[in-house]
């Protein structure tokens, strides 16, 4: 079919009707949009006027594409936390609303890698194609969608394990002073879960560079990396980054949860997140409380350690294990930040200079730790040897304690010090070295049962590499432990035998 001819006269005729259609279709609608002014830009804070309509925690923009958090609704002004550099950043500069709250990218795709504290790659390797993005501050589970904790974690640590058991949805708090191994705990536990199917989320809250690199650098040459994420607001970063970290971490953490897997969450550590927040309420002229923080100190880390938990079957089964990671000072474990996150959490682990000074480690000190929650889900291989074992520990503590203003001991004494002495050996574990259960099982029924009693103290580590070793010779008995059941009479007997064997031929040599 052939077009039709058109004529010069009837094409303009064609052309102006077609466009009078079109302008009696088109009508145009007013859009308004608030533009602030700013009017003060300082260290990690900004203050804003001219956005009467803005929404607490709402993300506003400044200009080169940097944004902020409004924090402090006032009458005349709002208090904005700066989550980018303020440098190049003026008093008069126009700030704009985004009608958004602010979110984190969450999927596979951040597997393996690193990112800041909003989600954005930091690894050189490139973007982030992320399926989806969820605010960083989420609601927690209602109680009625929570499920008992049944599972538990194995963190591959001997003493964590055996006395201080963690399973998978619980919150348990790592505190110490200053460089006496909390993180080499939590690395241990995110290296023993490369076959587990557990997603690792590491965040990193106002640390060093040159420590984020050496966390990372571990975790990659022990293969950790690829079911892991790091989440990293360094010292250098401002304040607000370093505050919102922690929600991000979680929100990446609960996608994976509600999608029905479990999920080890390592916080490091809420204490400089404490100090981030009180900086910026500081900053924001809030009221000061006790040592300067804000009333609502407790709030921002409850609100967070409670979206941590294990859900209900038909809601998939997920978890979050948090381990958020507190600094005492000088040992004084019912400072502010460390009692009110104690309150918070199922359990703590604590760990202690004078054995890290000692050599012990890890550091952990048994008298000061506990498991709220872990209990219930421990092996039942662990219940059998752990209570006799955690007694027994208990009282060489105390009676070594004793000892050293006695010179006259009884035999009897002298065999419970002896003991101690092997099981506190025992207990001792290199970093990056997380053991398998049925190792450790037969390890501390060997010990309990006095086989390490004639080994000089010296030779205790390389006797017991020997019984874990010959315990492989058992797979019947680390069947049954892997599996749940409870350490028969016959069972031990097997394993006291076999790591005599072993120690005999240790001893010949």
């Amino acid at each position: 079919m052939e077009p039709p001819q058109w004529t010069l006269a009837e094409l303009l005729d064609e052309v102006a009707k077609r466009l009078q259609e079109s302008f009696e279709k088109y009508r145009a609608k007013l859009e308004v949009e608030e533009v602030g002014r700013l009017t003060y830009v300082g260290h990690g804070t900004a203050r804003v006027a001219g956005l009467p309509r803005v929404q607490s925690q709402e993300l506003v923009r400044f200009p080169g594409d940097r944004f902020g958090l409004a924090f402090n609704l006032d009458p005349e002004e709002v208090g904005v936390v700066l989550l980018d550099r303020g440098e190049g950043i003026a008093a008069g500069a126009t700030v704009r609303r985004t009608h958004r709250v602010l979110d984190v990218p969450v999927g596979d795709a951040l597997v393996g890698r690193i990112v800041d504290g909003l989600g954005r790659p930091i690894d050189g390797v490139g973007p982030i194609h992320a399926t989806a993005r969820r605010p960083v501050e989420r609601p927690a589970p209602a109680i009625m969608d929570r499920a008992p904790v049944t599972v538990p974690l194995q963190t591959g640590i001997k003493v964590i394990d055996a006395l201080i058991p963690i399973g998978r949805g619980q919150r348990q708090l790592i505190l110490g002073d200053r460089q006496t191994g909390k993180t080499a705990i939590a690395l241990d536990a995110i290296v023993n879960q490369r076959d587990t199917g557990v997603i690792c989320i590491y965040c990193a809250i106002g640390q060093r560079s040159a420590s984020v690199a050496r966390v990372v650098d571990d975790l990659r040459r022990c293969g950790a990396m690829r079911y892991s994420v790091v989440v990293a607001t360094t010292e250098e970063r401002p304040p607000g980054e370093q505050f919102v970290a922690a929600y991000s971490a979680m929100s990446i953490a609960e996608y994976f949860m509600e999608r029905g897997e479990d999920v080890l969450l390592v916080l490091d550590d809420l204490t400089r997140h404490a100090r981030a927040y009180r900086e910026l309420s500081l900053l924001l002229r809030r009221p000061p409380g006790r040592e300067a923080y804000p009333g609502d100190i407790f709030y921002i880390h409850s609100r967070l350690l409670e979206r941590s938990t294990h859900l209900r079957g038909e809601l998939g089964g997920g978890s979050i294990t948090a381990l958020p990671i507190v600094e005492t000072e000088a040992q004084n474990i019912s400072g502010y930040i460390p009692t009110n996150i104690i309150s918070i959490t199922d359990g703590q682990v604590y760990l202690s200079p004078e054995l890290f000074d000692k050599g012990i480690l890890p550091a952990v000190d048994v008298g000061k730790s506990v498991s709220r929650v872990g209990g219930k889900t421990q092996l039942a291989a662990y219940r059998s040897v752990a209570g006799d074992l955690r007694l027994a520990y208990a009282q060489f503590e105390e009676l070594e304690a004793f000892a050293r203003f006695g010179t006259r001991l009884d035999p009897a004494t002298r065999k419970i010090l002896e003991r101690g002495r092997r099981v506190r050996e025992i207990l001792k574990q290199p970093q990056y070295e997380p053991l398998p259960v049925a190792q450790q099982i037969a390890v501390l029924i060997a010990v309990n049962a006095g086989v390490l009693d004639e080994i000089p103290l010296a030779q205790v580590p390389a006797a017991e590499r020997l019984i874990r070793q010959a315990v492989a010779q058992l797979p019947e008995v680390i069947s049954r432990i892997e599996s749940g059941q409870p350490v028969t009479d016959q069972d031990r007997g097997s394993i006291v035998k076999i790591a005599m064997q072993a120690i005999a031929a240790f001893a010949e040599t």
